[in-house]
């Protein structure tokens, strides 16, 4: 496991403002984005040549960062955060989405599908465009009370079926096995992308009886059974669940900062104090993500260097 001083989530203008403040601190850090781009909002949803300016929806004008980011295009502004990382020489895992966080005796283990990295600090910069990965197949619009990406409208005493087989499909099989009868299913045939400590945990449950592994089973179909979801397998085999967990990657911002622990208001915003720490110790937030509507680059900009003076 390859221990660092930072993680940073999201490789984007908050991000790598994050890393570069962090690298003129001596401090190593990684930054892992779970696309293979950075700036990825910028390359997706941004017209080529469109504007891309300093002052933006009311928020200060004024860089107090080292990265040099003026107005400019969504070309030269890509430009300006990718020769960043190049002169900084800073690391970005991409394809790297992050699967689960846990404290183990006051270091953070942060989980993807390639590996597991232990760090002292984490900055979550992901922005708030996120949204969760969904099946090829048709979903019944009927369902969709029960049909979830995450665990947060689990009653108890329900049979549920959880599908995935990354490190979240693993940690909410074993978690709600404790009050609910639950399946797994993944399509292939072993566990290849769990941490050690989930696949021993998943394992264990799976030997023990606690879960059902439905391993090398995909499903064809999911239909309405009198409200409740019938599960098609690919073996051949049905079944009726109470409801239905995808845990396929993706997330989004909010089961993401839920994930890592952090208390959000009703509004969806973590509850941070002055430095952008959150209510978990050693998590901080930048950017778009501490607001409720996004922010400027420059509010980012300022949040690496307002976060960065206090570790």
């Amino acid at each position: 496991m390859k221990k660092i001083d930072l993680i940073v989530v999201g490789a984007g203008p908050t991000g790598i403002g994050c890393a570069v403040e962090a690298k003129l601190k001596n401090k190593e850090v990684l930054i892992l984005e779970k696309s293979n781009n950075i700036c990825q909002t910028l390359m997706q949803f941004y017209k080529d040549g469109k504007r891309v300016d300093k002052a933006y929806k009311g928020c200060e004008g004024t860089n107090h960062g080292h990265v040099p980011f003026e107005d400019g295009t969504k070309e030269s502004t890509i430009e300006t955060f990718q020769n960043a990382l190049k002169e900084h020489n800073i690391e970005v895992e991409f394809g790297s989405e992050v699967e689960s966080v846990k404290n183990e005796n006051g270091v953070f283990l942060v989980s993807t599908a390639k590996g597991v990295y232990g760090c002292k600090n984490i900055i979550v910069a992901i922005g708030r465009m996120g949204k969760p990965n969904k099946p090829d197949y048709k979903l019944p619009m009927t369902l969709t009370k029960i049909i979830n990406f995450n665990a947060n409208s689990v009653l108890g005493n329900e049979k549920i079926l959880v599908v995935g087989g990354g490190n979240s499909a693993a940690e909410y099989a074993v978690d709600l096995a404790n009050s609910n009868q639950v399946s797994l299913c993944y399509r292939k045939k072993e566990f290849t992308r769990l941490n050690d400590i989930n696949l021993k945990d998943i394992h264990e449950a799976g030997n023990s009886g606690e879960v059902e592994l439905k391993l090398g089973i995909d499903i064809n179909e999911v239909e309405d059974d009198n409200g409740k979801a019938k599960v098609n397998f690919t073996d051949g085999t049905s079944d009726i669940y109470d409801r239905i967990i995808y845990a396929i990657g993706g997330s989004t911002p909010l089961d993401f900062l839920q994930k890592c622990g952090i208390n959000v208001d009703d509004k969806g915003v973590p509850l941070m104090d002055e430095n952008k720490q959150s209510n978990v110790k050693g998590i901080f937030v930048a950017g778009d993500i501490t607001t409720k509507n996004g922010a400027s680059i420059v509010t980012g900009l300022n949040d690496a260097v307002k976060i960065l003076s206090v570790l």
